[in-house]
């Protein structure tokens, strides 16, 4: 019973990351420089992620949107009781996005989008104070989605499509607090599953009651990642009887919800220089209240996170200085999706603000390179993690979580 408790506390941490760990808002260049608004925006393919309504509305036959972004993060925490400091580490991200639409006639559309909604990398200090929590973690997500967009009349159009996706991931902690091996060496155990697939869908529309003004609609399903038979490695795990787990493998599986969530926006078109855009996002983070886990041996364990549902707010403006130059700026207000008490060092994310610029250079009339940047920070807090169980007991690990992130992002549109 004490392994089962033991890897269950590690699945837990692992798992969260998946729903409710760190959003990558790197889905396109020109929607992103713009305050990540685009649920109202037909500007290139992007639409196709932002609202697939509206990839009938695109003016050209071919239209491709593609580029990556550099993720640099850092986390800070600190035990203002001890004086415990820690920092992360992290490797660069790079979340991509693909997308292509093709304009069949003058009211249908198709097209398709592949992108990285989810991606993160944190890797702590070796043997830092929260070790038991977490020592590194490695997230990829992929979302493959084709599109059909229809044009109902003048006014209104209507898209969606299924939606697959593919993710693994490899999450390290130390098994306790003080276990080491006879060589001293801290007890670490390693969880990781890839290839670890589903469905979901989306839904949109777009209407236009007047020239100058576009209101955009789009739902994004929940999706579950059934994990199957995964691999939890245990390492430097001293041989006693007294020790809840031994060196070696296990298997486990675990369903991991990735929320829904709904945008709402609109863009308004001032002049032949400047547009202005606004989008609500409400992400239904309370699907993810509880992680149930089956072993290999039949055991089933339930695990409380109570996340709660979160909006961002976001807007941005978009002004055409020449034929070759379109500048942009934008900002977006995020919640957090985590409670009090469950603020765990593995997804250290709290509300954030984040500030957006960026341009796009026309090369020739067919190609166009954009370019962005968001600055991430995240209000600093004192913030706990209260259910890390050890001996039978919970242990609170708690601290000052100061973090940011700078994203630059560059990319191409073509059209034809």
């Amino acid at each position: 019973m004490k392994k089962i408790l033991l890897l269950t506390g590690l699945l837990l941490c692992s798992a969260s990351i998946y729903a409710g760990g760190y959003r990558v808002a790197a889905q396109g260049q020109r929607a992103l420089a713009m305050g990540h608004a685009g649920v109202a925006v037909v500007n290139s393919a992007e639409t196709a992620f932002f609202n697939p309504s509206g990839i009938v509305l695109l003016e050209d036959k071919i239209n491709v949107s593609a580029g990556i972004t550099g993720v640099f993060s850092n986390v800070q925490w600190q035990n203002q009781s001890t004086g415990q400091f820690s920092e992360t580490d992290n490797p660069m991200g790079t979340p991509f996005y693909f997308y292509a639409t093709y304009k069949i006639n003058e009211w249908l559309a198709a097209g398709v989008s592949v992108y990285t909604p989810y991606g993160s990398t944190v890797e702590w200090e070796k043997d830092w104070a929260g070790s038991h929590l977490v020592n590194n973690i490695d997230l990829a997500a992929i979302y493959v989605q084709p599109l059909l967009s229809i044009k109902l009349s003048d006014v209104f159009t209507v898209g969606g499509g299924p939606i697959f996706v593919t993710g693994n991931v490899e999450f390290n902690r130390n098994i306790n607090r003080t276990l080491t091996d006879e060589m001293g060496e801290r007890s670490n155990v390693t969880v990781e599953d890839s290839g670890v697939t589903n469905w979901g869908w989306s839904a949109s529309f777009t209407l236009t009651p007047v020239e100058d003004l576009r209101i955009g609609f789009n739902y994004r399903s929940e999706i579950i990642l059934d994990a199957e038979d995964g691999d939890a490695t245990f390492a430097n795990v001293p041989n006693s009887a007294l020790v809840p787990a031994e060196n070696g493998n296990t298997t486990f599986n675990a369903s991991l919800p990735m929320p829904a969530e709904m945008t709402l926006g609109a863009a308004w078109q001032m002049n032949n220089k400047w547009l202005f855009a606004f989008d609500y996002n409400r992400t239904y983070w309370e699907v993810y209240n509880a992680l149930d886990l089956q072993f290999g041996n039949g055991s089933e364990s339930l695990n409380p996170r109570n996340y709660k549902n979160a909006s961002i707010y976001r807007f941005g403006a978009e002004y055409v200085a020449s034929s070759d130059f379109t500048l942009r700026a934008g900002y977006y207000y995020d919640e957090t999706p985590v409670r009090p008490t469950y603020f765990a060092p593995e997804t250290p994310r709290n509300d954030s603000e984040g500030y957006t610029a960026g341009l796009s250079y026309q090369v020739n009339d067919k190609l166009a390179i954009d370019a962005s940047f968001l600055y991430l920070r995240f209000q600093e807090v004192d913030a706990s993690y209260d259910y890390y169980q050890e001996n039978g007991q919970n242990v609170p690990f708690e601290g000052t979580y100061k973090s940011n992130a700078f994203l630059p992002g560059i990319g191409v549109t073509y059209k034809l």
